[in-house]
This record gives structure tokens, C-alpha cells and sequence, in this order.
């Protein structure tokens, strides 16, 4: 059992809390297109400190919990860039100016980690109340990954999503992005700007992640402590991983299914812990470092075999996949 005490919580905290206060000041005092150099250099920078974190936290607690944790970040960061896949379609979908995408991705970061907060609270407490949830989560992550290979080559249908559309009904909505503006007033009267529909379907975004983020990342450990690091270092370099790669985003083409297989690889490995635990200790269950170089292979597999095709075939356009069909797919 992993005891952290409330110092160290409060210190990790802060020092996440720290690093995007950086991003944020960063990305409203000199708003400006990120080059590849710049994107480069922070991205680097988020992974060193998400490495240094590991080995420290690996010789203060152990190899074992270690390897969880590098497992954890690793899940959360091949999830994070399907997320960026997604940011990208929205940021496309309602042609937000390059200088205002900065504000955008902040907020999706800011969002996302507060929500996978809330879900690593209840989660953790579910799990130690309720044995069974390791079934529940095991079978939720199997049927996501179901749903996202089917619709693999997909994308999102982001102007039909309830959220934004339920959001264009209640306000109206301007033209223009009024300077970077949420809201601004037109002839006396309150308006939204798309810039409030982008954070809204960003926000939408965050949530539906954070449903399946979470049960994978309980798949790997236990631990609400290294849930949460894992999830926060994954996140923080978001913003600067948005700006490097989405010119590259396309070329994954096998990214989809590669996440669906890791999911479900989760999922099973959920299932027989509480198979284990609550039927019978006979029951094998899958160690950490098994998972670790599951993960990492399918990821080393996924990206080499995307890059030969899109070489092979540059025509070939990766998609971040759709847990359902479109409508007029549909019928």
C-alpha cells in the first residue's frame, strides 16, 4: 500500500498548479503562433520533468509503484494525443485564429485536469467501497474500445454534438471572434462569440476523455497518487505537444485502432483482478511490467507500421476515431 502524506500531496500539487500558472501567463501575455523550435523546446522540457518525477518518486517508493506510475503516463499520454487529434477538428471545424489557440488549449488543460480530479476522487473511493467496480470499469473500457475500432476512421461530428448545439440554441452567437473575446455586447444586447462554442465542445471533449482516461489508468494501479501525477504530467504538456505534432497528426493512421487495443487490453486486465479478488485467487492476474511492455509495443507497432503507409500511400489521412457513427451513417 502506497501511503503518501499530506506534505507530499500538497507540494505535488503545487508544483502542477505552478507549471500552468507558466502556461497560462505564457499564453495571455504574448499571444503569438508557437514555432516548431519553441514547441520543441517545451515539449522536452514537460517529458524531463515528467521523467524526473518517476525516478524520484521510484527511488522514495520503490521500483514497483515506480514502473505503475511510467505505465500510467504512458496511457494517458498515447490518450492525450488522440485528444489533440480531436482539439484539432474543433480548432478546423470554427477556424479559430492561431493566435487565439493558445487561450483555447489552456482552457481544455485547466478543464481536464479538474475534471479528472473529480473522477479520480470518486473513482478511487468506488474501487475500495465496491470490489465489483474493477468488473464495471474492466467492461466499460472493452466496449469503448469496440466502439472506437469500429469507427476508427472516423472523426468526431463536432457542429451535431448535443452540448454545442444546445449551447447555440441558448445564446446568440456573433460572427467574428471580437478580438479574442468570450463575450461582448452587439447594439446593447449580450452576445457569445465562437470562441465560448469552442470552449464548450472542448469542454465536452475533456468530459468524454476523462470517462475513458480514468478507468484505463485504474487498470494499471490502484493508486489515486500516481492516477492523479500520471493524468497531471500526460496534460501538461498538451498545449506544447498541440503545437509540434498536429502537422504530423495525420500520418497516424493506425493510432485509433492501436488505442483500442490498448484500452481493451486494460479492460481485460481489469476484469481479471476482480475475478481474483472476488472469485478466486487461482485467477491470474497481469504484473505492471507485463502491461508496460504491452503498451509500449503496441505503440512502438501502431506509429512504425502508420509512418510505412503514409510513406507507402500519401494519401492516407489518420482519423482520431468516433465512439459512435455519424447519423446519416446511421440510417
Amino acid at each position: 500500500m502506497l501511503e503518501i502524506s499530506g506534505l507530499t500531496w500538497a507540494t505535488t500539487i503545487g508544483v502542477i498548479v505552478a507549471l500552468l500558472a507558466v502556461d497560462l501567463v505564457l499564453a495571455a501575455w504574448r499571444p503569438h503562433r508557437i514555432g516548431f523550435r519553441e514547441a520543441s523546446l517545451w515539449s522536452v522540457f514537460y517529458i524531463l520533468v515528467a521523467i524526473g518525477f518517476g525516478v524520484w518518486f521510484a527511488s522514495a517508493h520503490g521500483g514497483g509503484f515506480g514502473a505503475e506510475y511510467f505505465a500510467g503516463y504512458i496511457v494517458e499520454k498515447s490518450l492525450s494525443v488522440d485528444n489533440l487529434f480531436v482539439f484539432v477538428i474543433i480548432m478546423t471545424t470554427f477556424l479559430v485564429p492561431e493566435e487565439h489557440q493558445h487561450k483555447v488549449l489552456t482552457f481544455g488543460i485547466v478543464l481536464a485536469l479538474i475534471m479528472r480530479g473529480i473522477f479520480i476522487a470518486v473513482g478511487a473511493t468506488l474501487l475500495s467501497l465496491f470490489s465489483f467496480m474493477f468488473l464495471l470499469f474492466g467492461l466499460l473500457l472493452i466496449f469503448t474500445a469496440v466502439q472506437l475500432f469500429r469507427h476508427r476512421d472516423e472523426d468526431p461530428d463536432v457542429e451535431n454534438n448535443i452540448v454545442v448545439k444546445t449551447a447555440r440554441k441558448l445564446l446568440p452567437v456573433t460572427d467574428d471572434y471580437v478580438g479574442g473575446k468570450i463575450f461582448t455586447r452587439v447594439d446593447g444586447k449580450r452576445f457569445a462569440t465562437p470562441l465560448f462554442v469552442v470552449l464548450v465542445a472542448i469542454g465536452g471533449v475533456d468530459l468524454l476523455f476523462a470517462l475513458d482516461s480514468i478507468p484505463a489508468v485504474f487498470g494499471v494501479t490502484e493508486e489515486p497518487y500516481i492516477v492523479f501525477t500520471a493524468n497531471a504530467f500526460a496534460l501538461l504538456g498538451l498545449r506544447a505537444l498541440f503545437f509540434l505534432v498536429k502537422g504530423l497528426l495525420d500520418r497516424l493512421v493506425y493510432l485509433s485502432a492501436g488505442l483500442a487495443i490498448i484500452l481493451a487490453f486494460i479492460g481485460v486486465k481489469l476484469i481479471l483482478h476482480w475475478a481474483h479478488v472476488d472469485i478466486s485467487p487461482s485467477v491470474p492476474e497481469v504484473p505492471t511490467p507485463l502491461s508496460l511492455g504491452v503498451i509500449i509495443a503496441i505503440l512502438v507497432v501502431v506509429t512504425v507500421a502508420s509512418l510505412v503507409k503514409t510513406r507507402n500511400d500519401p494519401s492516407a489521412k489518420a482519423h482520431p476515431g468516433s465512439l459512435r457513427g455519424h447519423r446519416d451513417e446511421d440510417k
